[in-house]
């Protein structure tokens, strides 16, 4: 095997859509920066997965000049209450003077416009990364591109694809629950509206999606196997005992599920190292909260870069400082996220009773709902 070695600035280690704006966060920066992806350019074009993106996420892409207005459904309400109990709350973007609480929009969809502001010369696609090591001047990432060896020296390497690992640093907490996901179509038009409902097998969120809702319903494993085991016609019934008269199902598309943990890593930086996004922290899909937090992550990260452009990316200090600076809003995300699972997780009828106490209080005291609303909005430290 033949070996190469060429030198840059910051190395990002994916480009999917954290990595991706990241790059483009730095765009005009100082740095020389290189986004290193195993798959081929374009092969999340085929991704059906749709994303809950936040209104700070949209002001957070506008400013890249990546927002994609024309994919992208408005919450503009978001209904929340438990099956079997009593209290709901509505939360309303008219109470925030903001066009929406959110969007949805699909993976491939942003990825698309993402990759389309990003200088091809900054890509190398189709290399799989076999090994980084930190060092004292430099890190050293080894590739494997088609057959041969190649080497990349970076002053910073960023981890922004894949779970945290298993190892040490990982802290895991299996939820012993399946996700199962699809798209239905309701009758009526969802008018923009966004439900979260808890239930006794665990939450449901409808999020709309063009004329559909993207539906995530989280269940234990065996209860996630039978559902998808039925026909349509008998998945749309389930589905509608959920809701009972309040909404109606008339179409579905295919269901998929996959198992649902919380994964954190301790130590966001390491010896000219960092991890952002999913390679950070690994939510809980209730509350949507887990891909806003990663794309935050790599904001701070490019302003913590920029800031002290003159001094070497992978220089401890500043590795330092952006993690510590991160705290509040990880750990708050984390927090509200894994809060609400173990809350609402359990149908005792104590803890039932107290739930719907607490969704009437979000309903009847203001303050108190606008102080979630704005953490949902902006993350736990409520910017910009």
């Amino acid at each position: 095997m033949t070996e190469q070695t060429e030198r840059v600035d910051i190395a990002i280690v994916g480009a999917g859509p954290v990595g991706m704006t990241l790059a483009l966060a730095l765009a005009g920066g100082p740095h020389r920066v290189l986004l290193i992806d195993s798959r081929e350019r374009g092969a999340w074009a085929g991704d059906p997965r749709a994303l809950a993106l936040s209104q700070g996420t949209r002001q957070l892409l506008e400013r890249l000049g990546a927002w994609n207005a024309a994919a992208a459904t408005a919450i503009e309400t978001i209904h929340v209450s438990q099956r079997g109990g009593f209290g709901r709350t509505l939360i309303d973007a008219r109470d925030y003077d903001l066009p929406a609480l959110g969007y949805v929009m699909r993976y491939r969809d942003l990825a698309a416009t993402l990759d389309a502001r990003i200088d091809p010369r900054q890509l190398l696609n189709g290399c799989a990364v076999t090994e980084v090591s930190g060092g004292l001047n430099a890190a050293q990432v080894t590739l494997a591109d088609n057959g041969a060896s190649r080497r990349i020296s970076a002053g910073l390497v960023v981890h922004a694809e894949g779970t945290p690992g298993y190892d040490p640093d990982v802290q895991v907490f299996d939820y012993r629950q399946h996700a199962v996901v699809a798209e239905v179509r309701p009758a009526p038009a969802h008018a923009r509206r966004a439900w979260e409902r808890f239930t006794p097998a665990g939450p449901l969120a409808l999020l709309p999606l063009g004329q559909d809702y993207s539906l995530v319903f989280t269940m234990p494993p065996d209860k996630a196997a039978q559902l998808l085991a039925l026909d349509e016609g008998a998945f749309l019934a389930a589905l509608r005992a959920q809701f009972g008269s309040r909404m109606d199902f008339v179409a579905s598309g295919p269901r998929a599920s996959f198992p649902l943990a919380l994964r954190v890593r301790q130590q966001l930086s390491g010896a000219r190292q960092v991890w952002i996004g999913n390679a950070a922290q690994s939510l809980h899909p209730v509350s949507g909260q887990g891909f806003n937090l990663g794309l935050r992550d790599a904001w701070e990260l490019a302003e913590a870069l920029l800031a002290n452009a003159t001094r070497d990316a992978g220089e401890n200090s500043t590795l330092t400082s952006y993690a510590r600076a991160r705290c509040l809003d990880r750990q708050g995300s984390i927090a509200f996220t894994d809060g609400i699972v173990r809350l609402f997780g359990n149908d005792r009828v104590l803890l039932r009773s107290m739930r719907g106490a607490g969704l009437l209080a979000l309903d009847v005291l203001p303050p108190l709902r606008h102080f979630i609303a704005k953490r949902m909005i902006w993350g736990a430290r409520a910017w910009p």
